[in-house]
This record gives C-alpha cells, structure tokens and sequence, in this order.
C-alpha cells in the first residue's frame, strides 16, 4: 500500500506540475508578470527570484502552482504593472493562458504514448483464437483452460479467428459446448458452459446479455518506427480525449452509472499496479490519468480552468467583465460541486474497498 500511495503522489505531482507550467510558460510568453512559479505547495523550502519571478520548492510534493500579477480581479495593481497584469491583458491572451494547463497534459500524453510505442512497439489484438488470458470465477477457470490455448474448433467446427471464435460461442444460448484445444504440443478435449453475463460496450453500458466463458482476447507484439509511433500516439491520445468526452456526456444522460466514477483510492490502487507492471504500464497509465485531468480540467465549472472560459464567454457576448459579486458566487457554487464530486467518487472508493473486504 505505501508503494502505491507513493506511486500516486509521484504520478499526480507530476502531471499537475506539467498542467502548471503550461499555465506558467504561455504566461511568460504573452507578456504577463509571473510572480511565483511553485514545485509543491505550503511553505517554501527553497527558492531563488530571477527577474520579477520566484521560483520556488516547497514542502508539500503535490503539483505546483503560478501566481500571475493581476489574477485576482480585486487585486490592486500599481501603475507600473498595468501591462503585465493578466486581467487587463486581451481576451485571446487570457484564453490562451488558460487554455495552456489542459493543452500540456494533452501533451503530455501524446509524448507519453509515442514514447511507449517507440520503444516497446504495439500490442495489437491477435486475430488467432488463443486464449490471452482467463478471468477468476468464470467457467473458463473451472474447466482448465490455460493462457496460451489455442482453441481449434467447437463443436467439431473449425475456428481460425478470434471473432468466429467468440461468436460461436455467444450463439450457444448457455448450452455446453465441446471445444479442441491444442496446449505444448497436444490436443484436448474440453468441456464447458457458457455463461450469461451482461453485454456492456466500454463505457459500461449494458447492450443485453451475453453467453461467455470467460477468456480474454491475446496480443501479438509489432515493432513500431519512430513517425508510425508518432502517428499512433497521436490516434491513441485523440481516442482517449474523444471517449472521455463521450463518457461525461453519458455520466450526466445517466446512461453510466454513477458508481463507476473513481476517486483518490481508486487512482492510489492503479498506480501502485502499473509502477510494479513496469515503465511501459506506468507512463501509459500516466498519459490516461493526464488527458483526464486535461478534460476534466476542461468542464465549464468555476473554479476549473473550463469555468474561466465561462467567464471569458459571458465577457465577448456582454463587451466588459463580469461584475465581481457574480463571478464569487458562480465560483462558490462551483467549489460546492466540484466538492461533492470529489466526495462522491471517495465514496465509491471506499464502496469498492469494503466489497472486496467482503
């Protein structure tokens, strides 16, 4: 457990930290004063100013932050720091600020994705009817199917491809099939009863039902080339941004349900699994766990980097700022759901824990 909790602070601390400096580098970059550019929060360990800027360590590992001039709309602003102060900075400037925390976790990604094909090729879904894995308590397990099965026919009908072989299967209606296994060199006979068991797509949502064994499709490795592993980060990073949109829309449709949204724990567990899978599982868990804070990032709630392009929406369509009474009450309103959801998904978490205590 600790190597998981340290894990997740390492993991969480660094890609927050990345948002941050995406804030931190455009800022400098348009023009804006950045006072403080923080590795940590709480008190200052050690720090060094150069120019208007302090840079910062400070002893809490989680993350960062940048303070700009002039980002509280009732901070007072001297004379002098008028054009550098990022309230009187041009609209598309402060968009662009903004929008710089979600874009480098988006980067992040796509790094962390090419890196991974790059160096450890693709795993693509092997065509082959072989068993990549079997899954606890299914009938797969009871009847002794192994990983690494090749499963020649059932029935007596011949198989030559996953899908057929998954479809055969499906359209057994529960009944006991007979399937040839070839296992090291021998063939065997096995037995076995398919299950029913919902039918759910990858959001979680239940299509019907399905008769199922209880295996897991295989992978076949293939080594990928510098600009085919660009390309590939590139599609797999636009997946997971395109599906993690999708998946909030359903959250709220209700369409999946409320119990399957994950919370600190949850990210404790997944990070504690993938660091000791190896780098490989680690930076793709990593690139998965950045383009959700990018996204989520993204939502229009204030306090959330989407909820100041709220703001910034409202202040194009009415040519002035909103009034600052305004702006503080969306923002209560908005810490109060973004409270209740991080409480929500801790709940799940420790739903989750006591079910597999029991």
């Amino acid at each position: 457990m600790f190597t998981s909790i340290v894990a997740a602070i390492i993991v969480l601390g660094f890609l927050i930290l990345f948002h941050e400096l995406g804030h931190f580098l455009v800022a400098k970059r348009t023009g804006v004063g950045v006072l403080k550019f923080s590795i940590g929060f709480g008190p200052k360990v050690v720090g060094k100013r150069f120019g208007r800027t302090e840079y910062v360590i400070s002893a809490i590992p989680l993350g960062g932050f940048v303070k700009m001039v002039g980002e509280d709309p009732e901070e007072e602003i001297k004379p002098e720091d008028q054009k550098v102060a990022f309230q009187h900075q041009r609209l598309w400037k402060r968009m662009a600020i903004v929008a710089a925390g979600p874009g480098a976790n988006i980067l992040f990604a796509f790094v962390a994705f090419s890196l991974v094909f790059a160096i450890y090729g693709a795993r693509v879904p092997s065509e082959a009817p072989k068993v990549g894995g079997v899954i606890e308590n299914m009938p797969a397990v009871q009847a002794g199917l192994k990983t690494g099965d090749l499963i020649a026919s059932v029935n007596g009908t011949p198989v030559d491809k996953w899908d057929k072989l998954s479809e055969t299967i499906r359209a057994s209606g529960g009944n006991s099939v007979t399937l040839t296994v070839q296992r090291e060199g021998a063939t065997v006979q096995v037995q076995i009863t398919p299950q029913a068991k919902p039918d759910k797509n990858i959001f979680g949502e239940t299509l019907g039902t399905a008769y199922v064994i209880g295996i897991e499709r295989g992978f076949d490795e293939e080594q990928v080339g510098p600009l085919a592993a660009i390309g590939m980060g590139a599609k797999q990073t636009a997946w997971w941004v395109e599906t993690l949109f999708i998946s909030i829309v359903k959250i709220f449709e209700g369409r999946i349900p409320a119990k399957d949204i994950g919370g600190p724990i949850l990210i404790v567990q997944a990070a504690g699994q993938q660091a000791q899978l190896g780098l490989e599982y680690l930076l793709h868990f990593m690139a998965v766990i950045s383009i959700n804070l990018g996204v989520l990032n993204l939502l229009p709630i204030p306090v959330l980097d989407g909820g100041h392009f709220l703001f910034f929406a409202a202040e194009a369509i009415l040519r002035r700022p909103l009034d600052i009474r305004h702006r503080e009450i969306a923002q209560q309103v908005g810490l109060v759901l973004l409270i209740s959801l991080m409480a929500f998904a801790f709940c799940n978490d420790i739903a989750r824990v006591v079910q597999g205590w029991g």
